[in-house]
């Protein structure tokens, strides 16, 4: 009998495998950071053994989710400008605010404390692009989540950074410093076709692939940035991407709000992948991705939360939720978007567009253990029918009660076992004090 790091049993284990397997009574052995068996509880106790032995009687256990846009070293600006057009919310407020706090310790602090908030919600991955990323990777490294981070690229000075080229050049760096993390990877993200010129959205696209880094923007989240785009280079937005030969199967798109059915048919030709931030472009009135458009024409599609400046929260569960009812009426469709399909964006489609589905996304042997338990036997979870249902429509970040990231318990019984709550509730209150300082 082999002795192993983790063993967790006795789960209704949801696996999002190639076939859609369901174990009601399985069990995981996790070695070394990844999935070493998956079965039934009595092929797993009979071939291994170890001293940490999770019971999961009463839980859902499947992958973690992936947020596939974030911007975390946001998080201590959670409120501080709301109900506002998206232009005056960054230019008048975001921006202002950035300028004053944005400094290495701001982002490593605001950072960490959203690592410890996706914990809680799930989130095992994040897909993020802010500044000082080589402390967010810091930040993500010491509180065990995985991420792909990207310095946000743009024409005019940022941070620390006086042009475009120390953007890129950090990115770059931060690919070196951090090669041999295993739960860090760094991609290069010019911020959007409205902040960046051609010559550095190509420069960025190119220095990517001579380093073999996947890339990522927004794109297309308001109707004026469409609208600008054809005035000032005569096509749409992802025409214009395609013009410059930026996009490609190593690309993601954040939002896609704006995005017609021949750029949709583009976007699936090139394998690019979008992220869609529902919560976040309601409350800014950006409008509503072209879901069914997307499904139709191929494209992969995931859900994120953006940042919880815009959004408030990192709620993936509240994300799945709103997305499938919120489409599911603008199609005057109820059987638009099934719950079993949510469930597959927020997991091995979301890992497919960050090119990661032979790692993560799904609970399969060989696969990083990056797996959640969520609670059964609480009064608004039962009864209960369909686990997909369950996920989308009953389920919120409370359920959550254990989180294990590359074989490390995270989370456990609902308390973080690497990071000190009330720590970071100081943190919180020192930076709102500071905030609130004209």
């Amino acid at each position: 009998m082999q002795h192993i790091d983790i063993i967790i049993k006795n789960g209704y284990t949801v696996t999002i495998n190639p076939e859609m397997e369901i174990i009601k009574h399985g069990a995981i052995a996790i070695e070394k950071g990844k999935i070493l068996a998956i079965g039934a509880n009595e092929d797993i106790e009979k071939n291994y053994k170890s001293d940490k032995v999770i019971d999961a009687s009463s839980k859902i256990v499947m992958p973690g989710f992936i947020n596939g846009h974030s911007h975390i070293a946001m998080t201590f600006f959670r409120g501080y400008a709301d109900d506002l057009l998206l232009q005056s919310w960054l230019e008048d407020y975001i921006w202002p605010a950035e300028t004053r706090f944005v400094k290495a310790q701001f982002v490593y602090d605001s950072s960490f404390y959203a690592c410890a908030e996706l914990i809680k919600n799930g989130i095992t991955m994040i897909n993020d692009m802010y500044f000082y990323s080589k402390e967010t990777a810091r930040a993500a490294t010491k509180a065990g989540m995985r991420a792909i981070l990207g310095e946000g690229i743009l024409d005019f000075p940022m941070a620390f950074h006086k042009i475009p080229e120390s953007m890129i050049n950090y990115a770059l760096e931060g690919h070196e410093e951090f090669k041999n993390n295993d739960l860090i990877d760094f991609a290069m993200m010019p911020h959007s076709i409205y902040t960046c010129s051609k010559e550095n959205l190509i420069t960025a696209a190119e220095k990517a692939r001579a380093h073999n880094m996947l890339i990522h923007t927004h794109l297309s989240e308001t109707k004026k940035e469409v609208d600008d785009c054809v005035k000032e280079h005569g096509v749409r937005p992802v025409q214009y991407l395609n013009s410059i030969g930026f996009l490609g199967n190593d690309v993601s798109l954040a939002h896609g709000v704006w995005i017609d059915e021949q750029e949709q048919r583009l976007l699936a030709e090139k394998g690019v992948g979008v992220n869609i931030c529902t919560e976040c472009n309601m409350k800014l009135s950006s409008g509503f991705a072209p879901i069914k458009g997307y499904k139709e024409n191929g494209v992969t599609i995931s859900l994120a939360t953006d940042g919880v400046a815009s959004n408030n929260n990192l709620s993936i569960l509240d994300e799945m939720d709103m997305t499938a009812k919120v489409h599911k009426a603008i199609n005057n469709d109820p059987t638009f978007l099934p719950a079993e399909e949510v469930v597959r964006m927020v997991t091995i489609d979301a890992a497919k567009i960050f090119n990661k589905e032979d790692e993560i996304g799904s609970l399969e042997v060989g696969k990083k253990a990056d797996i959640i338990l969520l609670e059964r036997n609480k009064l608004e979870n039962m009864p209960m029918y369909n686990v997909y249902s369950h996920l989308v429509y009953t389920m919120h970040s409370e359920s959550v009660q254990d989180v294990i990231v590359n074989g490390k318990v995270l989370m456990q019984d609902r308390k973080l076992t690497e990071i000190d709550e009330n720590e970071l509730f100081e943190k919180a209150k020192y930076y709102q004090i500071e905030l609130q300082k004209k």
